[in-house]
């Protein structure tokens, strides 16, 4: 008797890969047309009211399936307008360009770009077209994953978590009428004083492929994944969330390192698939081990918003405040994702 092939379904909420971004982009503009407007090809999210005259237009992007960022983060107090390239992949520079000239008001735009191999190119090539324009343009590269200092997609270490931070305040800048070298000196400030590690308990599915991006075993973790599922520095076997808390968090107060007194923002961000209860047990034991080296968590962030797909897992972000960053992190913010009033 002949066997019979069984074939299995990927199970995803979209209709085919090919057009999961461009749905989602619609998506987006129907539940939030009041912050943005989405134009098509090329695939641009723009801050409704954009280009605000006078006002540093603040630029970010790369490839879809980290949401929300960086699209859910346009908006009051944030980015003018987000890029979402193909899912996992840098966006074109042909975006970047018509992000650029869609929020400049006069006073210069600032790309934000994490440390992946083409989103700096790309970035940089549109920055050329704008400035042949006659553009005012400045770029600032994030590079705060201690984990690995080269991957699969960088040349030194990764930008990830304090991506969404920087955002934040660097917006909150702009927003209070800043000029533009006023806007990238602080960019490059709340860079070089964050760090972030990150851990997978699970891979994520990315459509096209139809697989997982990595092979893991159910008593087993990845320490230090890139949030395309780049492998890490270490597999090893399944810990406690205390445990894993920990590992994280003492490898990233180690890299700048944090010292006794410093106030931080801390961030526990989940990687898409772990729930809210799992990343405030990991928030718990991240708070226990600051208080126990004196560092003082003086503002939080915990939730999904740098995220791998499906992926389950967490990372761990410290960003060292002082009045200015503490300021602009508490202005007023109304994107898609992140919003809060003083």
């Amino acid at each position: 008797m002949a066997e019979t092939a069984v074939t299995t379904r990927l199970k995803k909420l979209i209709n085919t890969p090919e057009t999961e971004v461009k749905d989602a982009l619609a998506g987006m503009a129907a539940a939030h047309g009041d912050l943005i407007r989405v134009e098509y090809d090329p695939n641009v999210i723009i801050r409704k009211d954009a280009p605000k005259k006078g006002k540093v237009g603040l630029v970010s992007g790369g490839g879809s399936g980290h949401e929300p960022m960086h699209g859910g983060y346009v908006g009051l107090g944030m980015l003018d307008a987000a890029c979402p390239g193909a899912v996992f992949t840098s966006p074109t520079p042909d975006q970047m360009a018509r992000a650029t000239a869609a929020v400049d008001g006069g006073a210069g735009v600032l790309h934000i770009v994490k440390n992946y191999t083409g989103d700096i190119m790309n970035f940089e090539m549109a920055a050329e077209l704008a400035r042949g324009e006659g553009a005012k343009v400045n770029a600032v590269i994030t590079n705060d994953d201690v984990a690995v200092q080269d991957s699969l997609y960088t040349a030194g270490r990764r930008g990830v978590g304090v991506t969404v931070l920087l955002e934040k305040i660097v917006g909150g800048c702009a927003e209070a009428g800043a000029d533009l070298e006023t806007v990238t000196t602080l960019a490059k400030k709340v860079n070089a004083n964050g760090r972030s590690m990150g851990m997978a308990l699970t891979s994520c599915i990315v459509p096209a492929a139809g697989k997982v991006t990595f092979e893991i075993a159910d008593d087993e973790m990845e320490l230090g994944i890139g949030i395309h599922g780049e492998p890490g520095r270490e597999r090893t076997k399944l810990k406690s969330a205390d445990e894993i808390a920990e590992i994280l968090t003492s490898t990233v107060v180690k890299d700048l390192p944090y010292k006794r007194g410093d106030e931080v923002l801390a961030f526990v961000n989940g990687m898409g698939g772990t729930p809210l209860i799992e990343l405030y047990v990991v928030a718990n034991a991240v708070n226990r081990y600051l208080q126990k080296e004196g560092i003082k968590p003086t503002r939080w962030l915990v939730g999904s918003y740098i995220t791998s797909l499906e992926m389950a897992g967490c990372s761990v972000t410290l960003l060292k405040l002082d009045a200015e960053t503490t300021k602009f992190w508490d202005a007023p913010v109304h994107t898609p994702a992140l919003r809060w009033k003083v």
